[in-house]
């Protein structure tokens, strides 16, 4: 055997050697134990703000101007809405005026003011009632500048103030019930549920993820001992990951929300399974081969680990291009995800196979791969692997064309899909501020939960407030303060559709035009108007999503060829590659939108899916690609094309359809959750993962690659052939 001659031969030397191992299994324990004991962990570090916007963004600029101009009027507003359906009884009426004189001589934190309806007339306090008299909103305004774990304390502060004077029974109590009731909603309360929602997502997420990788794993490779193996790997990875994120956050200002965290563990689950399962099929077909655990590794070792780092790298390159996004919802998963790929790649290229030869062939209990030097099959694919390899390569036109068809018959189907940017829709109908809303919606005007705000900057504001009650959609329109020293003009506008519709978001480039028109003084400067407010937040965020994606996308693409053609050395291959998956993705959002609309009878998507699904598709979707294209390199440097195809694909067959159900049923798990943004995501990812891993990897781009012919390779192939096409 010939002495290791290069730091790299050294290094793969020390690390197969029993010293190297437990050197590598001590490296990773001790970084996590120390990471872990060392750093706060990321959950206690997230923010908790994925619906802020950019300051630059108008929505932004607009409530800046309103906290310094017209400071008693800025602040997050929570709803204390009360109701009875037989109508609000004098006894009601005592418990409401008992709680808001509690609330006005008790504060809760971050509190800004209370209406004094406990020292009005109770004639006049009825007319803050709905017409039917069913219904009273009594507005909270709490501090612009508060936190979430203020405005959280908060809204638990108005729950208790609400016992004291009623009991805990009115809380929430369901609609159809007799007698009192109150909820907290507006934006304040929404907030608070929605970070309540994501929080017991989040155990439900890692406690359905944990059993789905388990089960499938068992039952795919009918081993318990190595079902452990991937889930040791990304408890590791997971440990480091959120240990890391926490210490960015704590000390460098990092942002990421619940909603990153719950993607993030989904992430790792999928793609660390997966590279795990690449190295573990090379590592047991080449078990068959070598007597000696030591050289099964050393022989799949190269190959498995090279597509795994290439992997990892495509995957966090990609999800890095998020932070050319505007949209914080979208810039804040770059770094957490991008390093949370890192890390898992790193374990899977390391540990894991220090794990593998620690534990040699009883890590395959109880079917274990013997050592069968006489058998001239051993360490080869299946029957149907192979069938598969051969059926692609014998009719590689009318595979490839039907399997192009096929996805774009779907893909064409994804432009109709309808996109909502309506963040209550999001939420389950039962969420105690939800049914709040609804409450409103249904006793008041619709826009009284969220009204808009515009800041009038010079002109005449009582024209401008004129105008605006004339519009169609507004139900009303006041002139709530007026500050001359920056001759500026609060007008809030109440709106009659929801707040939160798309065609209030539609409305707010109206408004701004007609105030702005009408305001105007003839020779005096134009009049600047700007609009606050949830609609108007809405209308940003749409907006910058749009914007988001139109940069985005390229950036991916872009980032992807270059990766494809530095590991393939061919721009052929790199551009039908990223061909296949941008036509497979396509189809998935054109499937999934008939799912929700279809299925789960949604009449539109949420917004931020369509961007969400390609970064994460395009990514994954490269994974399975760069997989069996490795093999088949492997196998062209000493085979024709053809038989190196069919080779490669009946290689990977086994190892690709087991790594694709479990990282499809990993993001599956997010459709069993009540938010509707994580379950539209999971349903799309998991069934662009099924197209990649069924349709895409191991039909189309095989086919594709045959037809090529040499060309596949232009202009030079990873390895060099020693043979060509025949």
């Amino acid at each position: 055997m010939l002495a290791p001659t290069s730091l790299a031969q050294r290094f793969l030397a020390f690390f197969f050697s029993k010293l190297g191992r437990a050197s590598v299994l001590g490296f990773w324990l001790l970084v996590a134990g120390l990471l872990v004991s060392a750093f706060p962990a990321a959950s206690h570090e997230e923010k908790n703000q994925a619906q802020a916007l950019p300051a630059s963004a108008n929505s932004a600029v607009a409530s800046a101007k309103v906290q310094a101009w017209f400071p008693d009027r800025a602040g997050v507003p929570a709803f204390l809405v009360w109701y009875d359906p037989s109508g609000l009884t004098a006894r009601d009426w005592q418990v409401i005026l008992s709680t808001v004189r509690d609330l006005r001589t008790h504060p809760v934190t971050a509190e800004k003011s209370v209406p004094p309806l406990d020292l009005l007339p109770l004639s006049s306090d009825r007319a803050f009632a709905s017409p039917d008299g069913q219904a009273l909103a009594v507005p909270i305004l709490l501090a612009r500048s508060a936190t979430q774990d203020q405005i959280a304390a908060a809204v638990r502060g108005i729950e208790q103030a609400v016992q004291r004077a009623a009991g805990a029974q009115v809380l929430n109590a369901s609609e159809a019930a007799r007698g009192l009731h109150a909820y907290i909603t507006g934006p304040a309360g929404i907030s608070v549920d929605a970070t309540k929602l994501f929080k017991h997502a989040d155990f439900a997420l890692l406690g359905a993820t944990t059993v789905l990788v388990l089960g499938l794993m068992i039952v795919l490779y009918r081993s318990p001992v190595l079902a452990l193996i991937p889930l040791a790997g990304v408890g590791v990875a997971y440990a480091v990951t959120s240990a890391l994120l926490g210490e960015a956050a704590r000390a460098y200002g990092l942002a990421f929300d619940a909603q990153t965290l719950s993607i993030l563990t989904v992430l790792l689950f999928g793609a660390g399974t997966d590279y795990c399962l690449f190295l573990i099929a090379r590592y047991r077909a080449e078990l068959r081969r070598h007597e000696q655990p030591v050289d099964a590794m050393r022989a799949a070792y190269p190959g498995a680990t090279g597509a795994i780092l290439m992997s990892g790298a495509t995957v966090a390159l990609s999800l890095l291009a998020l932070l050319a996004a505007r949209y914080p919802s979208f810039h804040e998963f770059a770094i957490p995800f991008a390093l949370g790929v890192i890390v898992m790649a790193l374990v899977a290229a390391s540990l894991i196979p220090a794990l593998l030869l620690v534990l040699g062939r009883a890590a395959f209990w109880p079917v274990i791969p013997r050592f069968a030097p006489d058998d001239a099959r051993a360490g080869e694919p299946g029957r149907i692997s192979r069938w598969l390899g051969r059926s692609v390569v014998r009719r590689p036109l009318a595979v490839a064309l039907s399997g192009a068809v096929a996805l774009a018959t779907f893909a064409l189907v994804a432009p109709h899909a309808r996109t909502t940017y309506d963040l209550l829709s999001s939420f389950p109908a039962d969420m105690p501020s939800r049914e709040g809303y609804q409450v409103l919606t249904r006793h008041f005007s619709p826009g009284a939960i969220a009204p808009v705000d515009l800041v009038i900057q010079g002109g005449d504001a009582e024209k401008a407030r004129a105008a605006l009650a004339r519009m169609a959609d507004v139900k009303q329109a006041t002139e709530l303060e007026e500050n001359r020293a920056v001759d500026a003009s609060l007008v809030q506008v109440l709106l009659n559709v929801d707040p939160y519709s798309q065609a209030a978001v539609n409305a707010i480039p109206a408004l701004e035009r007609e105030a702005a028109n009408a305001a105007h003084i003839a020779g005096q400067a134009p009049v600047r108007v700007l609009a606050a407010g949830e609609t108007a937040s809405e209308a940003d965020t749409q907006a910058i999503t749009a914007r988001d994606t139109r940069v985005v996308i390229p950036i991916v693409l872009a980032a992807i060829g270059l990766l494809l053609f530095a590991y393939l050395r061919s721009i052929v291959a790199a551009c039908y590659l990223l061909a296949t998956i941008v036509l497979s993705y396509g189809a998935a959002l054109g499937i999934g939108w008939l799912v929700i609309r279809g299925l789960l009878g949604e009449p539109a998507m949420q917004g931020a899916i369509p961007l969400y699904a390609f970064v994460f598709l395009v990514a994954l979707g490269e994974d399975y690609n760069i997989f069996v294209m490795s093999r088949i390199w492997e196998r062209w440097r000493h085979e024709p094309l053809t038989s190196a195809t069919a080779g490669g694909v009946a290689d990977t067959a086994s190892v690709i359809t087991s790594a694709g159900l479990i990282l499809a049923g990993t993001f599956a798990v997010l459709a069993s959750l009540p938010i509707q943004v994580l379950l539209q995501f999971g349903i799309v990812t998991a069934i662009g993962v099924l197209l990649d891993t069924f349709v895409v990897r191991p039909w189309v781009v095989p086919a594709i690659t045959v037809l090529l012919g040499d060309a596949a390779g232009w202009p030079g192939g990873r390895w060099r052939r020693a043979t060509r096409n025949g």
